[in-house]
């Protein structure tokens, strides 16, 4: 299984999501790729442990409709996220892949969610990481 963790800025969000995923998932069974908005954040997650990274608009297009899962927070299907650097069309090959998308709801673009449960950031990895355990186990079992 493919999955790729986009992330910017300073890539924060995506270190602790590589370092969970690495942590949970088997290694032998899953290749995780970084993509981050710039440089930083791509190096960031992937001394924490992704397979790969690259960094960029055209990288995270390039990608988007090769792997199986997409995650990070609900900004990469916003244009004009993450203070600017989630481009239009970075958002939009987002949105049209075929990956599933586990995103994060965070609310630093203005945009809330109705229905969703105020956690703190932890639990809300914690809760990814165990979404993306389920629907792998589901794939293996053939269910997915």
């Amino acid at each position: 299984m493919r999955i790729a963790v986009i992330d910017g800025q300073g890539g924060g969000i995506g270190r602790v999501i590589v370092e969970k995923l690495r942590k949970a998932l088997p290694k032998d069974d899953v290749e995780i790729i970084a993509l981050g908005t710039n440089a930083m954040a791509a190096a960031l997650m992937l001394k924490a442990g992704a397979n790969d990274a690259a960094s960029g608009e055209n990288a995270v297009i390039y990608n988007a409709d090769k792997v199986d899962i997409i995650v990070g927070t609900i900004a990469v299907l916003m244009p004009h996220s993450m203070l600017g650097e989630f481009t239009p069309a970075m958002a939009e090959a987002v949105a049209k892949s075929p990956a599933r998308k586990i995103l994060l709801h965070l609310n630093r673009s203005n945009v809330e969610i109705v229905g969703v449960v105020a956690e703190p950031l932890p639990h809300l990895i914690d809760f990814l990481v165990e979404r993306v355990k389920t629907i792998m186990a589901a794939r293996c079992a053939g269910q997915g």
